[in-house]
């Protein structure tokens, strides 16, 4: 990525906020660059959005930091007050930070099918394959090692970084980016069983991706069965996350890495799973859950809210212990049981 510069005065404009300065001239000072806390120095600008890091907000060097009114007074440094730092961190360094120009063209040592079609301000990337029947419309960056299969649609200004596969069928939506190594619409695990042994089922449908969408590297799509597999604009996936066959996510749900989703599940919009979260198949999950990270997701969930699952960390004595009265919590209950029948004889009598 290349580098901009700015003046704090106009940051403050671009991220709507207020401008607490020491002196009235640092408004025309320059800002290049954004930075952790500790890291930064003169023409840098960061942000503050939790309490354990106070101690590194009073010692910065930043020439400036988005904060919020709430903890505005312990900065030390000129302010950019608003009511999000986190998001209006996002826009400074978007500002700041400019990706590499596209490059349109084709490189000569990527194979482009004559029945694909190319807008004139797609790049396509060395060592690249585009297959047949594909379009891939305006400025559209394919990296290297890339491979779009046949009949694939991909949208306006989407991103896929190197060697990212795009199955046969496959539908991109505009500003989506792919991050390396991931693998979209691959067939589905859809095998049958008879007393000859597995029988594998066709995957006759396909993955439909919405608009800025964004898959983390390694990631793995697959393809639908009969139905499609379908991500509404805006889903985030991290890195190493297996979304299988005829999977619905809603929009603005993000999912970090090593989660697992199965068949036929349905989630809904704006759910955050933390990582290494499993989910079964042929569920549902409502709107706005937030799902703690290494649960385990075994039943629909019909009501919004934070579900955790699992067993968390503690000493291994402890821990030991702890298992071995998990697993006499039936005697117990039965014992208990009998116990409130005798207390109940013992009342009547």
């Amino acid at each position: 990525m290349g580098s901009s510069s700015i003046t704090l005065q106009s940051l403050a404009d671009h991220i709507g906020a207020k401008l607490a300065l020491l002196e009235p001239q640092q408004a025309d000072a320059g800002i290049s660059n954004v930075a952790t806390l500790m890291a930064a120095n003169a023409g840098s600008v960061s942000f503050f959005s939790n309490r354990l890091y106070r101690k590194a907000l009073q010692e910065t060097r930043a020439s400036a930091v988005i904060i919020s009114s709430q903890d505005a007074a312990f900065c030390p440094v000129s302010r950019l007050v608003v009511d999000n730092p986190y998001v209006a961190y996002a826009h400074a360094a978007r500002l700041l930070n400019i990706p590499e120009p596209l490059q349109a063209g084709v490189h000569p040592s990527a194979w482009v099918s004559p029945e694909a079609w190319l807008h004139p301000s797609v790049e396509v990337g060395p060592n690249a394959v585009v297959e047949a029947g594909v379009k891939l419309l305006a400025n559209v960056r394919i990296g290297p090692g890339c491979v779009i299969e046949k009949g694939c649609e991909i949208g306006e200004d989407s991103y896929l970084h190197a060697n990212v596969t795009i199955c046969t069928d496959s539908q991109i939506g505009k500003k989506v980016i792919i991050h390396a190594g991931a693998v979209i619409g691959a067939d589905g695990f859809g095998l049958a069983r008879d007393h000859t042994g597995w029988v594998k089922v066709p995957q006759l449908g396909i993955v439909r991706v919405g608009n800025e969408v964004e898959i983390g590297a390694n990631t793995t799509i697959d393809r639908g069965a009969l139905g499609d597999t379908v991500l509404h604009d805006q889903v985030k996936l991290d890195n190493l996350v297996h979304i299988a066959h005829n999977v619905q996510i809603g929009e603005q749900t993000a999912i970090a890495a090593q989660s697992g989703i199965a068949g036929s599940t349905k989630i809904g919009a704006r759910c955050l799973f933390g990582g290494k979260t499993g989910v079964v198949g042929h569920i549902e999950i409502t709107d706005d859950v937030h799902v703690t990270g290494g649960s385990n997701i075994l039943r629909a969930i019909v009501e919004p809210g934070v579900y955790s699952s699992g067993t968390p960390l503690e000493k291994n004595q402890s821990w030991r212990k702890n298992y071995l009265r998990f697993q006499q919590l039936d005697k117990m209950a039965k014992q208990l049981k009998k116990l409130q029948a005798f207390l109940e004889t013992r009342k009547r009598d």
